[in-house]
Formats: C-alpha cells, sequence, structure tokens
C-alpha cells in the first residue's frame, strides 16, 4: 500500500468526539481558515507528518484490539487529502470486518454536501456519519460534538442511524472535553463551547501560569 496522509497528530484512546473510546486522527492542512478555529496548527499543508496509510491501518488494528469502539477523523480538512482518505478508510474498513463487531467511523468536514465533488464523496461515503459545515463562530451551540449551530451530523449507515439517533439533537449540560499532556504541552479534545477557552486562560493564570503559545490565538 503506498498511499499516505499528512497527519497533525492521532490518540487513542479519545472519549470526547464521538461515542466510546475512540482512535482520533488529525488531518493536517487546511484552507478553510474558519474564524476563531481552536485548531490553527492544523492549517499549513506542509506541517504535521506524511504517513503511509499501512502505518495507520496498523494503528487503527492495534486501538481495536485494546477495544476500541469507533474511529474519528477531524482536521485540518480531511477531504482536502481525499484520496489519502479513501485509501485509509477502505483500509480501516477490511480492519473491523475482522474484528467482527461493530466498529463507526465518523468524519469532519467544514465543507457542505453541496461542496463535494466526486473525488470528496468517495471518501466521505465511507464514514458511518458526518459532521458538515465550517465553523462559526457567531453561532454558538450546545449541540453535542459540534463546535457551532450550522454545523450538521448526518448518519449515512445503518450504523450510523442505529448508534447516532439519539445524540443528533442532543444538547447535554456539559460538552465532552478531554485534556492530554503531549512533549509537556496541555492538549484539549473536543469541541469547546463558548467562553471555556479564555476561561481557561484565565484560570491558567490564576494559578501563575502564564501561556505563551495556543492553537487558537493567531
Amino acid at each position: 500500500m503506498n498511499a499516505r496522509l499528512r497527519i497533525s497528530r492521532t490518540h487513542y484512546p479519545v472519549h470526547a468526539l464521538g461515542p466510546g473510546e475512540r482512535l482520533a486522527v488529525w488531518v493536517q492542512g487546511c484552507t478553510l481558515s474558519c474564524k476563531g478555529c481552536m485548531s490553527r496548527d492544523t492549517w499549513p499543508a506542509d506541517g504535521g507528518e506524511d504517513v503511509p496509510i499501512a502505518e495507520l491501518t496498523a494503528l487503527w488494528r492495534s486501538a481495536v484490539d485494546r477495544g476500541a469502539e469507533g474511529l474519528t477523523i477531524s482536521g485540518g480538512e480531511p477531504l482536502q487529502q481525499a484520496d489519502g482518505l479513501a485509501a485509509f478508510l477502505t483500509a480501516a474498513d477490511e480492519v473491523r470486518r475482522d474484528a467482527g463487531r461493530e466498529l463507526d467511523f465518523l468524519l469532519y468536514t467544514g465543507y457542505d454536501e453541496g461542496e463535494l465533488d466526486e473525488t470528496r464523496w468517495a471518501a466521505a461515503g465511507q464514514a458511518d456519519v458526518v459532521v458538515f459545515g465550517r465553523y462559526d463562530v457567531t453561532r454558538p451551540t450546545e449541540l453535542v460534538w459540534r463546535g457551532s449551530a450550522n454545523q450538521r451530523m448526518v448518519p449515512r449507515t445503518d450504523l450510523g442511524r442505529r448508534r447516532y439517533a439519539g445524540f443528533v439533537d442532543h444538547a447535554p449540560d456539559h460538552g465532552p472535553l478531554q485534556l492530554e499532556v503531549r512533549n509537556g504541552d496541555p492538549w484539549i479534545i473536543g469541541t469547546p463551547r463558548p467562553g471555556v477557552l479564555r476561561n481557561l486562560d484565565r484560570s491558567l493564570k490564576g494559578l501563575g501560569l502564564q501561556v505563551t503559545d495556543a492553537t487558537w490565538r493567531p
């Protein structure tokens, strides 16, 4: 398998971007440049790491062996690497078939359905659930696993409809967030509600900690 995908990072287990424990893959590169994006570090197309699909597939297989319940693809903009993403999801599907249990694929894209050409649909069409739409900082939402009210969660398979039916309109009291530390730096996983990142800055300063660089600031 010679296909490759440029990625920003991966993590397992993730429990703030879809139901259950999941492998999450953040794709590198995005030209949509949504104002207020919390992951500006994933925008440069030459950032991150160019990874063979075989390596990502092995990572997914390992997560499945450890009990993963699903795979989440975010970014960056995954569909700006549609060929590589399609190759990865094809290989990932073979792994879940071998697993003999239900494992769902959740894809985030800043594009709307009408913007997808044949190549992008070839990738997006392999996901059980797709969250469509650019992040709009002026349209806050409490809907789970979405950053703004315009973003639409669309189940596309029987598995997606069964597993996500209760989440499409679900607005929990507290949005799921996950804090990890990588290479000594804190890292937030999830879709923070308005004010959360600002309050985090203030809390850290109150503890005497100076935030000198954050992915959600220019």
